[in-house]
């Protein structure tokens, strides 16, 4: 066998979902040279004996456009055995947007120093110029050509500012953009109706892209919402991707049974599926709204009152003698940790079959929800080792096989020989996040080696100097629709 690494006697759980079995996997340059059983040769060979190798996870929603550029090390994702990210999720993306003054939400990506992009294929050149550790599949965000378009985003655009967005998203798509991504439940956003959705978001239609939403409400309208999503993807004939699927607020907990139900019989005419992540929390900016359905609110950052960071807000409320209202606006802006959702709907959304695994992290956040760090070795420690929920086999397509074929991945997802050489290996029984709410930045453990296009990024517990990802490119159309 002509390779470079044999990973040898190693666990494979290829990303089908199929069982696992015992096999040498061999590495060439960026790719796999093949999976089998390999007499000894001149290549460098690790001894996986009780380790799982798997394809490197599919991080599935992220805010780390600005990041990539920022930190290329990539450590809070390579460290839980990441290897490619979807950026510009939640109608969020760093480009196409020149300026120096950056509303809420577009500042969770970054400084505004980072918004120095006036094309898409200006930031995705940026990437390529100054490669970072991992892959990036590029989503070109709704709210940002908003911004960009629009002098007054507190209504909805008019024909020529609709034809400008719909300049700027088939720029965009051009370049190597998957799709395009809203997010209509944040101000910037808020005022867009469907109609305007549509007409900006026509070239996905003719590229063959995908439209992933932050829906215009996740408590009690979201069915509406939901349908709007679907009459979206219907109008663009494209995959429709739930970005964190959730129920926010008392009143709604139990409902995933409904919502879930409502995504599978919509699958049944239409390509459709999710994206989660384990935790019974969600992060973005200090809203009142959010706040007064929340069990507990953590004060993440706060430009208004720095002091009341990893706090929550109802203690900083009582320390300052205010009202919530007032507090809000002392604090403004800022982000926050919301507890507002229930166990029992985090755990169904998890292991229905159209669930991605996503981390919505913030990487900016200087106390960031642990899921930036801990998402996907959470969800091997919590669902598949202590609470039996999922198979390890399907925890790993969920993060793999399953992401890359709805995101119209070539050669990649899957452990086969020719395949890109995207993996990860990891001990089965170790495997875990260390990022929790109070301490959220810490590294995953068990997770022992990660390789993004054949190339080593992590090594038992730290980041090597290799900046091997690549933007991918999309294979117009995603699987799923075929």
């Amino acid at each position: 066998m002509d390779a470079d690494l044999i990973l040898r006697g190693a666990t494979v759980i290829d990303g089908s979902g199929a069982q696992r079995y015992v096999a040498d996997v061999a590495i060439a340059g960026e790719r796999i040279a093949g999976i089998g059983s390999f007499e000894s040769s001149s290549a460098q060979t690790l001894d996986a004996h009780g380790l799982v190798v798997a394809p490197g996870f599919i991080d599935s929603h992220t805010h780390d456009d600005g990041y990539l550029l920022a930190h290329p090390d990539m450590t809070p994702k390579v460290s839980q055995g990441i290897t490619t990210v979807v950026t510009g999720n939640c109608g969020v993306s760093l480009a196409p947007l020149v300026s120096e003054q950056i509303p809420q939400p577009l500042d969770l990506l970054g400084p505004p120093s980072l918004f120095r992009f006036k094309t898409f294929a200006g930031w995705l050149e940026a990437l390529r110029a100054a490669p970072a550790a991992v892959n990036v599949i590029p989503l070109v965000g709704h709210t940002t050509l908003r911004v960009a378009a629009m002098a007054d985003t507190g209504r909805p655009a008019t024909d020529e500012e609709i034809a400008a967005m719909r300049a700027m998203m088939e720029e965009a798509m051009t370049a190597g953009a998957f799709g395009m991504s809203t997010g209509t439940f944040y101000p910037p956003a808020a005022h867009a109706p469907t109609e305007e959705i549509i007409g900006v978001g026509a070239p996905i239609r003719a590229h063959g892209g995908l439209y992933a939403t932050h829906l215009r409400d996740e408590a009690d309208h979201i069915v509406p919402a939901m349908e709007e999503a679907l009459a979206i993807g219907r109008a663009l004939d494209c995959l429709v991707v739930f970005s964190h699927h959730k129920l926010a607020g008392e009143k709604n907990h139990g409902r995933s049974a409904e919502t879930l139900a409502l995504m599978q019989r919509a699958g049944a005419m239409q390509p459709v599926c999710l994206d989660c992540h384990p935790y019974p929390a969600t992060s973005t900016m200090l809203r009142l709204d959010r706040v007064r359905i929340s069990r507990r609110t953590l004060i993440t950052w706060s430009k208004g009152y720095p002091e009341a960071k990893g706090r929550d807000f109802a203690d900083v409320m009582r320390e300052l003698g205010l009202s919530d209202e007032e507090t809000l606006k002392k604090l403004s802006p800022a982000g926050a940790i919301y507890f507002l959702l229930d166990e029992k709907d985090v755990k169904r959304i998890m292991t229905h079959p159209l669930a991605m695994v996503g981390s919505d992290g913030l990487p900016f956040d200087p106390h960031p929800h642990p899921r930036q760090w801990g998402t996907f070795t959470n969800v091997l420690r919590t669902l598949v080792r202590e609470q039996s929920l999922l198979s390890l086999e399907q925890a790993v397509h969920k993060m793999t096989g399953q992401a890359a074929g709805n995101y119209g991945l070539a050669e990649r997802g899957l452990l086969r020989a020719g395949y890109y050489a995207d993996l990860v290996l990891f001990d089965p029984d170790r495997v875990s996040d260390r990022a929790t709410f109070e301490q959220p930045v810490q590294v995953s453990e068990g997770i022992l080696g990660v390789w993004v296009n054949g190339r080593r990024v992590w090594n038992d517990g730290a980041a090597g100097p290799e900046r091997p990802g690549l933007v991918l490119a999309p294979t117009r159309k995603p699987e799923s629709l075929h």
